[in-house]
């Protein structure tokens, strides 16, 4: 009787797990000139706000994602998001310029859980490596870690960056004797 009773629960806890986890949902990225929002034809219509005007000559696209649960915070839903779009200009070796977002309004209840649609362009990154007397790869060491900081993590960017600065420089320039 008492396997049965854990069998049950077993069961019972997988399907819960699949109903919230199954619930999330994450577009692909897709040119904003050829997809509709997600929110187009929504119930619950959602914010939109203009965040930008865009590059002349660039393609926009568009980015969903949407919580698995009316728990998510809309914050966390909304860096996901960002993240994405980052990621997909970055391999373009391009930078992210957000164009116009939609968000959802709460009650975040069914069929409104925390969503956010994020329309953008990728842009060139501007060739802004400053000449600098010195060792040019403790710059571009420096320059990489501050994708950490721009994350939130504060601690972790002053520690690679104590270390960073403690190396010496390989290629400074001698001192008159």
């Amino acid at each position: 009787m008492a396997r049965y009773r854990v069998q049950k629960i077993r069961k019972t806890l997988a399907l819960a797990m699949f109903c919230l986890v199954g619930c999330a949902e994450t577009s692909p990225i897709q040119p904003a000139a050829t997809s509709k929002s997600h929110f187009a034809d929504a119930v619950y219509k959602g914010e939109f706000v203009t965040t930008g005007s865009g590059t002349p000559g660039a393609d926009a696209y568009r980015v969903f994602v949407q919580g698995a649960t009316g728990f998510v915070s809309i914050q966390s839903v909304r860096d996901d998001a960002e993240q994405r779009a980052k990621e997909f200009c970055a391999r373009k070796h391009q930078t992210m310029e957000s164009l116009a977002e939609t968000t959802a309004k709460p009650p975040h209840i069914l069929g409104n859980f925390p969503r956010v649609e994020i329309v953008f362009d990728c842009v060139a990154v501007p060739d802004a490596q400053p000449a600098i007397a010195g060792d040019d790869s403790r710059y571009i060491q420096l320059r990489n870690l501050k994708k950490l900081l721009d994350g939130g993590i504060q601690v972790e960017f002053d520690q690679e960056k104590a270390k960073i600065l403690a190396q010496p420089m390989r290629n400074a320039p001698h001192a008159p004797e």
